[in-house]
């Protein structure tokens, strides 16, 4: 090799050498943009105080995350399956050695507002602090200082089981330089308090768009997709878009039919199941009527966005033809010949916009696992749907399935073996 071709690799190398040293400082200054050195200052705590945080706690559902079934509260160990693998809640009670017990406010506000460790170390997005970096600090200071109030649980934090790269720390750099923002979204000026309030509690503490908003290859939120609906991340239901009243969108509901979905799980219109029957029962049937109003005002004002959809294809004679003898033994009696259902008891079919949904996995886990409101103050003995998935084999939800999706009018896509398969 010639000198000048040696230089020229030599050169080659240098610039390759540059080009990785500032992309990785971009990187790094991108995730620590916004953060101000910790402020050690002691919190001021009070029974108000405490009182706020336990219902901020309860508005941001971290029981629902934090609690393994049975186990103790906020103690850890529960699993959320995602496409790169199994992230596990960690323990959030103050024990000293598993907990919280030696994290200071500051380090907490941190953690909630910038998604970092008490060691400084990236915390997996799962944990959804792009949601929480809306918190106001003296929201934030209230949530600790209720945490450090709870039964402290020796529970040592459960290890992630993620796939490499995911489970690196410059994987998470990358990816909280390419999509995380962090800071709070101020006030509209144009809006009411009740309004903002409102948009608050959906986008800060109650994060709904974590799950109802489409993700991309990279399990983030493309610009445009947030309330747009998606496959929660571990693929096994569907959180409709919020946004299209086609779907989950409450733009034309009356005010006091929302805020009775939200409290009870119940109203004229529809009743939650599935992993919303959950956000209800800990959550938000616990809220103050003002803040449920609010949230209300704030979802019935999401711009709708119609989403664009195929035609669906009728289904083969033989598949509604098995679907409607599966359906009148099995589901007719509740539901009805018609599916007009029994107001107040058994929800209607026909004409069901979660029954027509583009992802039919909804529809596939209701069978399977039958279908349960929550029991709450104002509908606590709720009727349920008993599960099918040890009578029904996956033929057989795909035909029950299919009929449901296309007869009374509904427009619904066609059900296959393949796709109740693939529903976790």
């Amino acid at each position: 090799m010639s000198a000048l071709a040696r230089r020229r690799v030599w050169l080659g190398l240098l610039l390759a050498v540059g080009l990785v040293a500032a992309l990785a400082g971009v990187v790094a200054w991108l995730n620590l943009r916004g953060e101000a050195p910790l402020d050690d200052t002691p919190v001021a705590t009070s029974p108000a105080i405490l009182e706020r945080g336990a219902y901020l706690a309860r508005a941001g559902n971290c029981m629902g995350c934090h609690t393994v079934p049975g186990g103790p509260a906020f103690a850890g160990g529960r699993g959320v399956e995602t496409p790169f693998g199994t992230v596990y809640a960690p323990n959030l009670t103050p024990d000293p050695k598993t907990g919280l017990g030696d994290w200071s406010a500051a380090e907490f506000r941190r953690a909630m507002q910038h998604g970092r460790s008490k060691d400084g170390r990236l915390l997996y997005p799962a944990f959804p602090y792009p949601s929480y970096t809306q918190l106001t600090p003296d929201d934030t200071d209230a949530l600790y200082v209720y945490l450090r109030s709870v039964p402290p649980v020796e529970q040592p934090d459960t290890p992630h089981g993620l796939r490499f790269p995911y489970d690196t720390q410059a994987a998470l750099a990358v990816w909280r330089a390419l999509f995380f923002r962090p800071g709070r979204v101020a006030d509209d000026a144009g809006q009411g308090e009740a309004w903002n309030r409102g948009r608050y509690l959906v986008q800060a503490l109650g994060h709904c768009a974590a799950c109802h908003s489409a993700r991309n290859a990279l399990g983030a939120t493309p610009l445009n997709a947030e309330f747009a609906g998606g496959l929660m991340p571990d693929e096994s239901w569907y959180a409709p878009s919020l946004a299209s009243p086609a779907e989950a969108g409450v733009q034309a509901w009356p005010r006091d039919e929302v805020v009775a979905l939200l409290k009870h799980g119940i109203s004229r219109s529809a009743t939650v199941s599935g992993p919303m029957a959950e956000v209800v029962f800990h959550s938000t049937q616990h809220l103050s009527e003002a803040d449920l109003e609010a949230m209300a005002q704030y979802l019935a004002g999401i711009a709708p966005r119609p989403l664009p959809t195929a035609p669906a294809t009728p289904a083969p004679s033989a598949v509604m033809t098995r679907g409607d003898a599966l359906y009148g033994r099995h589901c007719a009696e509740c539901h009805g010949a018609q599916g007009q259902g029994v107001a107040g008891i058994y929800p209607a079919l026909a004409g069901n916009r979660a029954v027509t949904l583009p992802s039919a996995a909804n529809v596939v886990q209701l069978i399977r696992l039958g279908g349960f409101a929550p029991s709450t103050a104002g509908n606590p003995r709720p009727f349920g749907m008993p599960p099918f998935g040890q009578t029904l084999n996956h033929d057989d939800i795909a035909a029950v399935s299919t009929y449901i999706r296309q007869s009374w009018g509904n427009r619904g896509g066609e059900v296959t073996a393949l796709d109740v398969l693939r529903v976790r």
